[in-house]
């Protein structure tokens, strides 16, 4: 492999072999070392430092990097050379920077969601309180950086990852959907978030129509 070309593995039998996209089998060197995933810089300087294998896993329709394998050398020497710019002064106020400029950012993506959440519920003034409480407990679980929810991704409006975020807090905090026996059976488990779903939008129209859905109302349960 070229210096800094870039190989994508799987997991192999064992914590040191690996299995090639051709599907050729390979022990990693007794002197490479497995980067572990979590630090960016660290894992893109030592794959600009020389031949590395990046190695990847995938479950269902998620893929998860598992780490980088390269010479422990490298790995040591871009670790240390790191640990020396972060002791740094000027590298601590980069950092409060950095730290203040994505609070702000992430702040107003909040407010910017939670507008969009209450303009989805479009729920009438008597019902303006419950929205306000609904609209902050959807942003408080799907907008967290890191949090891997609808949220969090850039590939749809906003206006729609408002109204997928409404429906998925519902389907867990107004129905059964996490003690659900579901059959292991291709196709169920959506067809059961289908159901909740029809559910969910039928119990916010009731709202949206002004009328009070009734003392037993899953989502005022939920919201209390």
């Amino acid at each position: 492999m070229s210096k800094g070309a870039e190989n994508v593995v799987s997991p192999g039998s064992s914590p040191r072999r690996v299995i090639t996209a051709e599907g050729k089998k390979l022990k990693m060197p007794a002197d490479w070392e497995l980067l572990p995933p979590g630090d960016a810089t660290m894992t893109r300087r030592t794959k600009a430092a020389g031949a590395h294998y990046v190695v990847q896993e995938r479950k269902g329709r998620r893929l998860f990097v598992r780490g980088v394998w390269a010479p422990k050398a490298v790995i040591e020497s871009v670790r240390a050379e790191l640990e020396a710019e972060r002791a740094t002064e000027e590298y601590a106020k980069r950092k409060a920077a950095t730290a203040r400029r994505r609070d702000k950012v992430q702040s107003e993506y909040v407010e910017d969601f939670t507008a969009a959440i209450k303009a989805f519920l479009a729920f009438p003034p008597i019902h303006a309180e419950l929205a306000d409480r609904l609209a902050r407990a959807v942003a408080e679980h799907a907008t967290p950086i890191g949090s891997g929810t609808v949220a969090r991704t850039k590939q749809i409006p906003v206006e729609r990852r408002a109204s997928h975020a409404v429906i998925a807090w519902m389907r867990h905090q107004t129905t059964g959907y996490d003690t659900m026996e579901i059959p292991r059976k291709i196709g169920q488990r959506a067809k059961i978030r289908r159901l909740l779903a029809q559910r969910s939008k039928e119990l916010l129209a009731i709202y949206r129509s002004g009328e009070a859905p009734g003392d037993d109302c899953p989502l005022a349960a939920a919201l209390k």
